[in-house]
């Protein structure tokens, strides 16, 4: 059965957080960069790894460009691929040429 409450008759909490409460108001940005690693048993690693190796971007695009030269060197040997399987290598290609052409794009305007 439902739990109906009139207004003012429920549990009442507040968390009284003056940090919180003080920088809300600018969008809890505390420095020119901000990194939210989220949810990371190690966020020391992550934050040292986007520092020294590359912005997740960066090592996206570097496995996107290691599968393409997988995928391209295996065609031969993919012909007993489902068709869910041929559509997911084929939403990849598109993906990678959609990049490729931003990145194109960017380099000429420069």
């Amino acid at each position: 059965m439902p739990e109906f409450r009139l207004p003012l008759s429920g549990d009442v909490t507040q968390s009284i957080n003056p940090w919180f409460d003080m920088f809300k108001a600018i969008g809890s940005q505390f420095g020119l960069i901000n990194i939210n690693l989220g949810r990371s048993p190690a966020p020391e690693i992550e934050q040292k790894v986007l520092m020294e190796v590359g912005s997740y971007g960066r090592q996206l695009g570097r496995m996107g460009e290691a599968l393409t030269v997988l995928i391209d060197k295996l065609e031969p040997k993919l012909e007993g691929l489902s068709k869910e399987e041929r559509l997911a290598l084929d939403a990849f290609r598109v993906m990678q040429a959609e990049i490729s052409q931003i990145k194109a794009d960017h380099r000429q305007s420069a």
